[in-house]
Formats: C-alpha cells, structure tokens, sequence
C-alpha cells in the first residue's frame, strides 16, 4: 500500500507537469491532532497532540482563479491525554506518521497588487508508516513509564493504517509566491481495529504554516 500510494502521488505529479501554467509548491508547519469520539472517562483529559507536516504539490489551473491541487504529504498525527491532580499526575500520546496523497479545489480571491486570499477544499487519502505510544505518570508516591510501538497489521493490531477524509485550507499567498495558511484534516474512516468494535474514532487535525509557491 505505501509504494502504491508512493507510485500514485509521483504520477499525478509528473501528469500536472506536463500542463501549461502550472506551478509547484512546497508547505511545511505544525499539525494539532486528537481523536473524534473520546471515550467519556477520558473526554476531560483530552488535549492536542503537537507534531508536523511537509507537502509538496502542484498547482493546476483549470479556470480563472480557480485551481486543483494534487500533491503528497508527510503528516503527523495522533492524539493526547493528560491527568493533572493532587493525587495522580499523567500522560498518554500517540504519535502517528502517514503518507498522504490530497487532491484540493482552490480558489483565488485577488487583493490588489501583493496577493491573493485562497479558499479550498478536498479529499484525501493516506497509509500511516510508522506509530509510538507513550504512557507516563503515576501517584505521589510512585512513577511510571512505558512506550511501545504501534502495530498496523496482523490480527492483534493497534490501529487501522488506511485513512481518508476531507481537507479544508485558506491561506494568503503573495506576489512572489510566499504564502501562510491553516487547515482542518476531517478523517471519515474508522481507525478501530476491531470493525465490531464501539469505540469507533477518526483522525481530527488542525494545521498552520508557510510555504513557497514557484
């Protein structure tokens, strides 16, 4: 699945290269992830789990200020809980590293002469490639600390790998092709390892950075 997911994204864009107009891009920044459906008992300790993002793309105009975006992007995911009291004081993250292949609708909505607003949305598709779960904390009188790595395959697996949903951006991008811009990551496929299982959850992850559009 990662070398077809790989194989696609360097098709779509070695395809967008071959159109006139089209430019490259390049974004990179800070990705808050958690889980939908936090089970009740942990619902209070929920917290954004901090880690990064690359993607690279190509800009394709297909209509005046209007654009479609494939591209292939490192993403990290994951989620946080945090306990913090008199008498227990502790942590569990997981972290998730996926390759993913977007696909945006992005339009232009010009501001004068130093750039344009830009609105866009789309699917999306990934294969997470690597994972690792810490758990630390422990009552006053004593500690503990225990990592382990995520499991994607087999029976006994920890998480689902394949995942897909819906992006949202918007940004400023500039004349000279800087841009700023935040997203929102909607996971619709259901990450549980168990199909019969409630506790069913999907990724959910707000994003914020820069990038280079050339």
């Amino acid at each position: 699945m990662k070398k077809i997911l790989l194989s696609l994204g360097a098709a779509v864009l070695l395809a967008a290269g071959a159109q006139a107009q089209t430019s490259f891009g390049l974004k990179a920044g800070v990705n808050l992830g958690k889980y939908s459906n936090v089970p009740a008992n942990l619902d209070d300790y929920s917290k954004m789990n901090t880690s990064f993002y690359v993607t690279g793309y190509a800009d394709l105009p297909v209509a005046p200020q209007f654009s479609i975006q494939p591209g292939i992007s490192l993403q990290g995911k994951g989620a946080k809980y945090k306990a913090d009291s008199d008498n227990f004081d502790g942590s569990m993250t997981t972290n998730v590293m996926a390759i993913e292949i977007p696909v945006n609708a992005v339009y232009y909505i010009p501001t004068g002469y130093s750039g344009s607003v830009f609105l866009g949305a789309g699917p999306y598709v990934g294969y997470s490639i690597s994972g690792k779960s810490k758990v630390k904390g422990g009552f006053s009188e004593s500690s503990s600390e225990s990592e382990f790595d995520l499991d994607f395959t087999g029976d006994d697996k920890d998480q689902k790998p394949f995942d897909f949903g819906v992006n949202f951006l918007a940004g400023y991008k500039l004349t000279n092709g800087f841009l700023v811009n935040a997203g929102y990551g909607l996971g619709l496929s259901n990450l549980s390892p168990a199909d019969g299982s409630d506790n069913k959850f999907s990724n959910r992850v707000l994003s914020f950075g820069v990038g280079y559009q050339f």
